[in-house]
């Protein structure tokens, strides 16, 4: 399918370079022509087109070689943003750095310089509209699979973007020159135009810019690398839930099945709570008792069962018993370590915890949930599995009788409550199009639109109103925008984004207000008892929601 998947990259480029996202950067791409060197244009998109593709490429994978944060390529192009406003602003400060760059170039100051840098800036911080082509690149790159045709889509798709925003930069520089007169005055303005970009780069607000505006070129897309052969040819042929255990057989004494053995913990980007982050390996683990942990912070269904794995780590970690989490994320603010690192504080997780951002500790298990447990006994063999929250006795009684496999005499059981909701309570509702369902609203648009809310709402439905940018994994707030659910539980969590309100009202009734900080669950509502009701919420413009979970 490369023959297929190049081509349609190079339009999807296009596409992008018409679309709403190139808004942050059109006024600098426009502006960026104006001085007396007629190749400053070039010079401004090859250093955009050579940037934008090392960062889709290679960034990830270079950052966490070194050991770098995931953000410091965009600070980095945020502050030349700023230091290339200071040349327009104060052109002393242009020379002292184009007069280097020039010596290097051999060709005359400007030519490269500043505008090269400039390009270098942009590349860093755009942030196309994810369609296929880019999302198959990302992927791929995550996977560090960087062959032929991943290589091949990123360059169509860079050329793409490239011919638009070079003949913008171009047509920047004919109406300067047509105004030559002030050419000063200009420079001037543009440096005021950059360093308001950069200052907008800072607090987001060209995030927030975009979900203000509808997606125009929505028809394009889905009749290019977003239709049927589009979609065919960005495959990645992968998918996890293809995966199946291996042959069955019975070890005694504890009657538990045998699996095969463990998977290794496969290229994970960081260690928690292990000696000086070094990684833990199965071999190493050898002779103990292992619980294999799949969670991910924001989920409430992992964070009901964190009680349950810290009283077993706590009490059987002396027997030889080990539990490894390994977090994989579902969100994207989930990749960020700082984030999990935060968690695992905050949630009182103790045990080592693997960062698995590339999902391939979870593909090498044939994984599919959160959470998920697998046991692992004392030879390397997986003996058990359990998804989802409950039948905790029974996942003790298997991490015993693996235990007593070692000639243990054990302590006492633990035997905690089990406080998994037994009522039929609200299933966990997904806002964005990949998951969404028992959804009552108006018909779903691409791009920010306008939704109107049903006068009813059945039992486990919800609706959007006001203005609302749905993606695949999130929806994003616009003006006036609310959401509405009919649910029956005791509580009402939201995996939340950004920052900003959201004010709770609970059967028309105003409850509270909610303070968004970061990304990741809040608590809406605690009734006590599990009941039924309507909620209604309304939220700040430019937050982001994900999921509902239910408790």
């Amino acid at each position: 399918m490369v023959v297929v998947a190049i081509p349609l990259a190079f339009v999807a480029g296009l596409i992008t370079a018409i679309s709403p996202c190139v808004l942050p950067v059109l006024p600098i791409v426009l502006g960026g022509g104006v001085g007396e060197h007629r190749r400053r244009p070039y010079a401004i998109i090859a250093g955009l087109a050579t940037c934008f593709l090392l960062s889709i490429l290679f960034a990830a994978w270079l950052l966490d070689a070194l050991g770098l944060p995931d953000d410091l390529l965009r600070n980095i192009s945020i502050g030349l943003l700023f230091l290339l406003a200071a040349t327009l602003l104060f052109p002393q400060v242009g020379v002292w750095i184009e007069r280097p760059l020039s010596r290097l170039s051999r060709r005359p100051a400007g030519d490269l310089g500043g505008g090269f840098l400039l390009g270098c800036a942009l590349g860093l911080v755009f942030v196309p509209c994810g369609g296929p082509a880019i999302g198959f690149v990302t992927s791929a790159a995550a996977a560090h699979d960087f062959g032929p045709k991943t290589i091949g889509v990123a360059v169509a798709y860079t050329v793409g973007v490239s011919v638009v925003l070079l003949a913008v930069a171009l047509g920047g520089q004919r109406v300067s020159k047509r105004i030559r007169a002030g050419v000063d005055r200009l420079r001037i303005a543009f440096g005021v135009v950059l360093a308001a970009s950069a200052f907008a780069l800072v607090f987001n607000l060209d995030t927030r810019l975009q979900t203000w505006l509808p997606n125009w070129t929505h028809f394009l897309q889905d009749h290019t690398e977003a239709s049927a052969a589009g979609e065919h040819a960005y495959e990645r042929h992968q998918n996890v839930t293809d995966r199946t255990p291996a042959q069955q057989t019975t070890r005694p004494p504890s009657g538990l099945k045998d699996y095969g053995p463990a998977p290794a913990f496969t290229d994970n980007q960081a260690w928690l709570n292990t000696p000086g982050g070094r990684p833990l390996t199965l071999a190493r683990l050898r002779g103990k008792v292992v619980l294999v942990d799949f969670w991910t912070y924001s989920c409430i269904n992992c964070l009901r069962t964190l009680p349950y794995l810290e009283s077993w780590y706590r009490t059987y970690a002396k027997d030889g018993f080990v539990i490894v989490g390994v977090h994989t994320p579902e969100f994207a603010f989930e990749h960020d370590i700082a984030n999990v690192r935060r968690a695992t504080k905050e949630y009182g997780v103790r045990y080592p915890v693997a960062i698995d951002n590339d999902y391939a500790t979870w593909n090498a298990y044939g994984n599919q949930y959160w959470p998920a447990d697998y046991l692992i006994d004392a030879h390397g063999h997986v003996r058990e599995a359990k998804f989802g929250e409950g039948e905790y006795s029974k996942t003790e009684n298997a991490i015993r009788s693996l235990l007593a496999e070692r000639d243990k005499s054990l302590p006492k059981a633990v035997h905690m409550a089990d406080h998994t909701p037994d009522y039929p309570l609200t299933p966990e509702s997904y806002l964005g199009t990949d998951r969404l369902d028992r959804y009552a609203g108006s018909p779903i648009k691409k791009g920010m639109a306008k939704y109107t809310l049903p006068f009813v709402i059945d039992q486990s439905q919800l609706a959007y109103g006001g203005y609302w940018d749905v993606g695949s994994q999130r929806i994003v707030a616009g003006r006036d925008a609310q959401l509405r659910l009919h649910f029956f539980a005791r509580k009402v969590h939201l995996v939340l984004g950004g920052t900003g309100y959201v004010d709770v009202f609970l059967n028309d009734k105003h409850v509270r207000r909610v303070h968004v900080t970061q990304d990741r669950l809040y608590t809406l509502l605690d009734q006590g008892t599990a009941r039924d009701g309507k909620l209604a919420l309304r939220f700040t413009p430019g937050l982001a929601a994900y999921a509902f979970t239910f408790g």
